[in-house]
């Protein structure tokens, strides 16, 4: 998308503006952090020496490993791996039966299990949905427990302020078995830090990426750059703002803890110019994915991209938006596709019907990235001189020795014919993603947490709920 003068000339334009217009840190000690290392500050805006920050980003490593409860769900983040994660953040849920509303810490247990049962989706994205029937201080607590007790893959953590970090790093010390120094050797939270566009980074952002890299766990920085809105109207200034608050944010997570793992996230889409309203799925979000990687890749960073649409429910718009954001995502060489099941209305809503849908897609580029086999075998040609002109390879026994495994198997596409389909109901592709996921739900299983554990996880999510409920 880009050609290698390109890249350069936005890695040079970043560092200018980083240089002269700076950066508006709202974080005390972050501030006196960048400041000690040679940044000009002013008032709030600090200012980046160049040849620090290039100093700065390559002491991050190109891979990392984030450890997961199940030794056989470890993910390495980076180089040609790619890990798709399940739709994080929203404040609503959704499905058919009950319509859209805000989620309860119920429902969030529902969304979980199916996550589990979902093998295609590698990480849960840090929590499904707000369970807003707990209280706003403590249902991360809440939420950590249940991700503990019905996963067993990674999930991400919570950057939004030092509490809720530091409660995320010890609950998932004490759910791997393990203390702070164990989790620092081998981590196991990745957390999404967002800065503020243009050229801001909030207090609760800092706090919380200062304790998360402080503890040695990793960092996925993404700016939400939307361009018309908060970056200028073309994808080049859009580029430019994101690479330039990147750079920043990386410089002081080295800072923090050199060598910390992070990651060059790319959020950049365009807004609706007719309403402001954002817009996802786009050509625009798809060449700025594939443009971040090529960026990604010039600090030797893992990419994290993801998998978005505007639509407002399960339908056609939803499916051809995501499918776009999947393939800039991929095409990108993004190892960390966030938000890759479930996104919905923009982020605001996770769908179970998407979650579903949204694993068959991913299912299918799984499938896409694995390369062709050809070897004798595979070539066929004593089956093909068997067979003959004008025969068949339906009873051959080298489709019979294959047939079970040979294709892609779907899990939501109906590929019977019309008649067929008609007879069993006319279901469509919403009805058949919610009939499945229910299925996964009745059929989950908790994996099993040693008794031990899971008391001591208790003990802890009471005793900090009543911390910091005294704090109100």
């Amino acid at each position: 998308m880009l050609s290698d003068d390109h890249v350069e000339h936005i890695h040079r334009s970043s560092l200018q503006l980083l240089a002269t217009s700076g950066v508006r840190v709202l974080h005390d000690g972050a501030r006196r952090r960048l400041a000690d290392a040679g940044c000009a500050v002013d008032d709030l805006i600090v200012r980046f020496d160049p040849e620090m920050v290039e100093a700065s980003v390559a002491l991050a490593p190109s891979t990392f490993t984030l450890r997961a409860r199940n030794p056989a769900h470890d993910l390495v983040i980076g180089g040609r791996n790619i890990a798709f994660t399940s739709v994080g953040g929203p404040a609503f849920v959704s499905d058919v039966e009950r319509g859209r509303r805000p989620g309860t810490h119920a429902e969030q247990q529902e969304y979980l299990r199916v996550i589990q049962a979902l093998g295609v989706i590698h990480q849960e994205g840090g929590g499904p949905f707000e369970a807003m029937d707990l209280a706003p201080e403590t249902r991360h607590l809440d939420l950590c427990h249940s991700l503990l007790r019905l996963l067993d893959k990674n999930w991400q953590g919570i950057a939004l302020g030092r509490d809720r970090a530091s409660d995320c790093i010890d609950m998932a010390a004490i759910g791997l078995g393990t203390d702070r120094d164990g989790l620092a050797e081998r981590p196991a939270l990745l957390t999404i830090v967002n800065t503020n566009t243009p050229l801001t980074l909030d207090i609760p952002m800092a706090e919380g990426l200062i304790e998360l890299s402080g503890a040695g766990q990793a960092v996925c920085i993404t700016p939400f750059t939307l361009a018309g809105a908060m970056a200028p109207a073309t994808l080049a200034g859009a580029l430019v703002l994101q690479n330039a608050e990147v750079l920043a944010v990386a410089t002081l997570i080295q800072l923090v803890r050199p060598g910390a793992p992070l990651m060059y996230g790319s959020f950049t889409s365009n807004v609706d110019m007719r309403s402001g309203s954002p817009a996802f799925g786009t050509p625009e979000y798809t060449k700025a994915a594939q443009a971040s990687g090529q960026l990604a890749r010039r600090y030797g960073l893992p990419f994290r991209s993801s998998n978005t649409t505007a639509a407002n429910t399960v339908d056609a718009q939803s499916a051809y938006e995501s499918a776009m954001s999947l393939w800039g995502a991929v095409m990108g060489g993004a190892n960390l596709v966030n938000h890759a099941a479930g996104w919905l209305e923009g982020g605001l809503t996770a769908s179970f019907e998407k979650l579903v849908i949204d694993a068959e897609m991913l299912q299918m580029m799984a499938e896409y990235l694995q390369p062709i086999v050809v070897d004798d075998d595979s070539l066929g040609l004593e089956a093909i001189a068997a067979v003959g002109p004008g025969g068949h390879f339906f009873g051959s026994p080298h489709t019979m020795e294959r047939y079970e495994t040979a294709f892609y198997s779907p899990l939501v596409s109906d590929w019977r014919n019309f008649e067929t389909w008609a007879e069993a109901g006319s279901i469509d592709a919403r009805e058949r993603a919610h009939l499945i996921w229910r299925q996964l739900l009745d059929e989950s299983e908790s994996p099993a947490l040693d008794p031990a554990i899971d008391d001591e996880l208790t003990e802890f999510v009471a005793r900090r709920t009543v911390e910091l409920l005294a704090q109100r």
